[in-house]
């Protein structure tokens, strides 16, 4: 199974109503496509096919299942691990640290130096796993940004648009229920994105679950000539240089950075086609503009830029997992 959201390292209390509730209807979904399978097989019975064909029944994705804590709804997949988050009285910006630095490609970009309501506007976003729709919402609702979001779990999907203020799909806004590996292999899509946020990870959260030179090579092909890549990694030391080292190739004859890992073990690598890698007083600037218009930590991030490290002893240290907050209060969660 290819193609979900990521983690950050932290656990939240759940709230039981809110997982079955959407449980039951990630169970109803996959009772109707079992449903209409039967339909196609009884179909089958009864044409005069000269041999039987054989059909493959829909994949049972693991439920996006949800909890609240301190104003705060956290995204599952039936596991403690935390697959996005936000703030409920705040969904435009961004709750968890390592999505937040996944917008670092924002400095790479020339448009971070127009002031104007209007300079990303051009700019289209493509994001592989859609999470709880942190980056979405920004670049679409914050920065106007043409925006896509491909997800292979439609439980996710639902979830998103009842509990994480997914809007609807509009002209600039589209949300595919795919495969990310079919989406990045298809030539058609070659060159059609400008700022690409990639983070693929399934309820157990040990490893990306697209992670091969092949899919690396796709997702550099999907960026237009200044086009920016981040990618979310997680992991044991050789499992992030191995894929630190499988993205600096696929990008050869540009830029790969790395960001500071965060406290929990995400680490975020930057690729871009670039030949040459902005100057530090360019991306100061780029970062004070950013930081103003938008309240990212961008200035913060000048700091934590790294080229990639020569060996794996440099590469960030195997998470571990984080004790469960204390219990809130009683109360029935704002819906």
């Amino acid at each position: 199974m290819m193609g979900m959201k990521s983690l950050s390292n932290r656990r939240a209390a759940p709230d039981e109503s809110a997982q079955s509730s959407l449980a039951e209807a990630a169970t109803a979904a996959t009772a109707l496509s079992d449903s209409d399978a039967e339909a196609d097989a009884e179909a089958e019975k009864r044409e005069p096919a000269p041999a039987k064909r054989s059909r493959r029944r829909a994949p049972a994705w693991a439920p996006a299942t949800l909890s609240e804590f301190d104003g705060v709804r956290y995204l599952h997949l039936g596991t403690p691990w935390v697959q996005g988050a936000m703030r409920i009285r705040k969904p435009q910006a961004i709750e968890l640290d390592y999505i937040r630095r996944m917008l670092v490609g924002l400095l790479l970009r020339p448009e971070a130096l127009d002031a104007r309501p209007a300079a990303w506007h051009e700019v289209r976003a493509l994001q592989l796993g859609l999470g709880a729709a942190a980056i979405t919402r920004f670049t679409h609702g914050v920065l106007g940004m043409p925006t896509t979001a491909v997800e292979i779990n439609p439980t996710v999907i639902h979830a998103c648009q009842l509990w994480f203020a997914l809007p609807n799909d509009s002209e600039r806004l589209q949300v595919i229920e795919q495969d990310a590996a079919a989406w990045a292999a298809n030539p058609r899509h070659a060159g059609t994105a400008d700022l690409l946020s990639v983070d693929l990870y399934d309820h157990e959260a040990a490893s990306p679950v697209l992670d091969s030179s092949a899919f690396y090579r796709d997702c550099a092909a999907l960026l237009a000539p200044g086009g920016v890549m981040t990618v979310n990694l997680f992991g044991r030391d050789a499992s992030f240089e191995r894929s630190a080292r499988r993205i600096e190739a696929a990008f050869k004859g540009g830029q790969v950075r790395s960001v500071q890992p965060t406290r929990e073990g995400n680490t975020i690598v930057v690729a871009t086609k670039l030949a040459d890698w902005p100057t530090t007083e360019q991306l100061a600037e780029r970062a004070t503009l950013l930081e103003h218009r938008t309240a990212l930590p961008a200035r913060k991030w000048l700091r934590m830029l790294r080229a990639l490290p020569a060996h794996p002893s440099a590469s960030p240290p195997a998470p571990a997992p984080a004790p469960t907050p204390p219990s809130p209060p009683t109360t029935t969660p704002r819906r």
